[in-house]
């Protein structure tokens, strides 16, 4: 049953050094009621760029991980209904009616999944793990939080309902070998900080067999190499990361151990 009734929506978008990707995005969000930027104090013009928008509230907070930079954001919120969208994501025109749509509709349903497509520069990544790519981008704000023990790819608790939306997010994660790869990197480095709170002790299975297994797993299973070069590209790099988390959680186990002494 749909209710007249209009429910209001907010748009969340947190940034770092996005003034590539800010304009558009912000553009593309203008059909919500309120649109809340948080940065985290950029060193190109994101903020600036961001500020100048008059539709846009504009914040900045010191970024500790994903999680706590997404719930400082959503605590800004005033309306019932959040809409969180990275800097390089894309609402198409049948997606934002369709979240238009079901914001209206009296139901037990607390949040949407959306499927991306992964747009590999300006083409479309079919494979590589990604095919069934989903998250949860459109909730109600009472009925969730982002979990803090997920510092990066962070995970979104929900008390209620959840439902997968049609129409597809475009994702325009891959622009250059070197951006994605400081990407990969950067979320090797805060994953490590997980693996340290679980106590993980890496061994050669952490160093080897897993980014190893990362790699063949999404060219093989995941039919990476029906992508091309830009599958092999996307599969390496992503274990690389794998690669990086652990090397990253010896070098933090090491600083423990010293410190102790």
């Amino acid at each position: 049953m749909i209710t007249s009734k209009k429910q209001l929506l907010s748009a969340l978008i947190i940034t770092h050094n996005e003034d590539q990707n800010i304009h558009s995005v912000l553009e593309n969000l203008s059909f919500a009621d309120e649109i809340i930027l948080v940065d985290s104090f950029s060193s190109d013009q994101t903020f600036e760029i961001a500020s100048s928008f008059k539709n846009v509230k504009t914040f900045q907070n010191k970024f500790e991980n994903f999680a706590a930079q997404r719930n400082y954001a959503l605590s800004l919120a005033s309306n019932p209904w959040i809409l969180f969208i990275d800097a390089d994501e894309r609402l198409t025109a049948d997606l934002k009616k369709e979240i238009e749509l079901v914001i209206t509709q009296e139901n037990n349903v607390a949040a949407y999944y959306m499927y991306r497509t992964f747009m590999f520069n300006t083409k479309k990544l079919h494979f590589s793990g990604w095919q069934t790519d989903k998250i949860i981008r459109l909730f109600k704000k009472e009925n969730a939080f982002y979990n803090h023990e997920k510092i990066v790819h962070e995970k979104l608790i929900i008390n209620g309902e959840t439902e997968k939306l049609k129409n597809k997010l475009i994702h325009f994660s891959y622009s250059s070998f070197q951006d994605y790869k400081q990407k990969m990197i950067f979320y090797g480095k805060l994953k490590a900080q997980e693996e340290l709170a679980k106590n993980t002790k890496p061994n050669f299975f952490h160093f080897y067999i897993r980014p190893a297994y990362q790699f063949l797993h999404q060219y093989f299973v995941r039919l990476g190499f029906l992508d091309g070069k830009s599958g092999l590209t996307i599969c390496y790099l992503n274990a690389l990361s794998v690669h990086v988390r652990f090397q990253e959680l010896k070098k933090l186990r090491s600083k423990n151990e010293i410190s102790r002494i």
